[in-house]
């Protein structure tokens, strides 16, 4: 076998593997011997079927396939030696007169190879790292929906202001029928509040859908509507009231304290808001550190400049998945993706240069920490060692969940890496500005 490369371009290439029958002979001839001992052809006594009568009916098949098979160990193992980084697939060039009666043949592939380029984390203009705290106002809103949420539920002769009302939205004909309980908060602007101020049990408020409240999502979750319905869904629907109730406050003693984190954790106002900007700004940590990670990831996708292969790449992707595509769904699809591919590349070579590999036992300490964390949120506390161990094995034995996890923990090492080698600066932020500058 003789395996020879031609290099188009720097960026693509045709690869040549020529088959001579020494290659295969000995064993496409084994497995005919074989087949004879186990072949039952009417007239024959089973092992004694004429050599040239199994040559003629399994011959050319399974000369196929070891030729098939042959090629595909041969080009692999030449990728590696090579040490060719290539992308997708070799695709074999098409050959209309391939002639399965010859002794010998010659199969050409064509490859996509990676580019070279260097990354730089170094950008011109610092990326912002936000750190998200939880202000005074969040954190009093936070201990009056605690007290809400414990306290007790008092029935009320008419609605006021902080008033939970019960009650069914009805519309016929956009069949509408839903109950369901609204806060006056809910609602968009001052007109609407209005109309309830002083309703009772039984009254039947009209409202108009538009402008009803302040996000349309609202709209579906009350009037149990599609997303399609509700988006710019401008019609009259009715609310009759069943029933009226206000929260009485829990009051902030020892009891409710020990209730929300266990017995003596907190003993004083102070504590609880303290414990409540504590976790509120672990959570919010998370949001400012994927904020960072993907703006760090769009400023090397967009400054890290190569070019890659792409006639390759589109008509690999017409044949790379379930279903084959045309050429212009391809070229649809090349389009989509390219951002993604870059990256891809990009963060190759950062963990190939950075040494970041992810290590089983970090995996283990990782898979660990995760199922602790979710424990806590059930109420489990202080689960033992062993216990933990034997959870994140069961996990560890699915292959999904080893890739998932992994791509979690790499992802922790590329923040890592970026906070330590990146033009990063941090601006203090509080959480309700943080979404309305980035998710309004």
């Amino acid at each position: 076998m003789n395996i020879t490369r031609e290099n188009i371009d720097a960026l693509n290439a045709v690869v040549k593997v020529d088959i001579a029958k020494e290659d295969y002979s000995d064993k496409v001839e084994k497995i005919l011997t074989d087949y004879r001992k186990s072949a039952n052809i009417p007239g024959f006594r089973k092992g004694h079927v004429p050599m040239g009568m199994v040559k003629k009916q399994y011959g050319k098949a399974v000369l196929v396939d070891e030729v098939n098979k042959l090629l595909q160990d041969a080009l692999s193992k030449y990728l590696v030696e090579e040490k060719l980084d290539v992308l997708g697939n070799p695709l074999p060039k098409a050959q209309d007169d391939l002639d399965w009666d010859a002794e010998a043949f010659t199969f050409e592939f064509e490859l996509g190879l990676a580019p070279e380029f260097d990354v730089n984390l170094k950008s011109k203009k610092a990326i912002t790292h936000y750190n998200i705290v939880a202000d005074d106002k969040m954190i009093n809103e936070q201990v009056e929906h605690i007290q809400k949420q414990y306290g007790k539920i008092v029935s009320q002769n008419e609605v006021t202001e902080s008033s939970e009302i019960t009650g069914t939205f009805t519309n016929e004909e956009k069949e509408i029928n839903n109950s369901t309980m609204i806060t006056l908060d809910k609602l968009k602007g001052k007109t609407n509040p209005k109309k309830f101020i002083g309703a009772k049990v039984g009254d039947v408020i009209t409202l108009k859908t538009k402008g009803l409240f302040s996000d349309d999502h609202d709209l579906m979750n009350f009037l149990k509507v599609s997303h399609d319905d509700a988006h710019g869904l401008d019609i009259e629907v009715k609310f009759e009231i069943t029933e009226i109730n206000e929260r009485e406050l829990a009051d902030l003693d020892q009891e409710l304290f020990d209730k929300l984190f266990g017995k003596g954790v907190v003993t004083s106002v102070t504590e609880l808001k303290d414990k409540i900007k504590e976790d509120s700004e672990k959570q919010f940590a998370q949001q400012g550190d994927q904020k960072l990670l993907n703006d760090v990831t769009e400023y090397l996708v967009e400054n890290t400049k190569f070019d890659l292969p792409a006639a390759f790449l589109q008509k690999w992707m017409q044949t790379a998945g379930e279903e084959e595509m045309t050429e212009e769904q391809a070229k649809e699809e090349y389009e989509k993706s390219e951002k993604s591919m870059r990256y891809q590349l990009i963060e190759g070579k950062l963990i190939q240069e950075h040494k970041l590999q992810v290590q089983f036992e970090e995996l283990k300490s990782f898979s660990m920490d995760m199922i602790k964390t979710q424990m806590a949120q059930f109420g489990q506390m202080n689960p033992s060692e062993k216990e933990l161990e034997d959870i994140a094995a069961r996990i560890l034995s699915n292959q999904d969940e080893v890739k998932r996890i992994s791509e979690q923990l790499m992802s922790q090492k590329l923040l890592k890496l970026y906070k330590e080698e990146a033009n990063i600066k941090t601006k203090e932020i509080t959480y309700d500005d943080f979404v309305k500058e980035f998710y309004s």
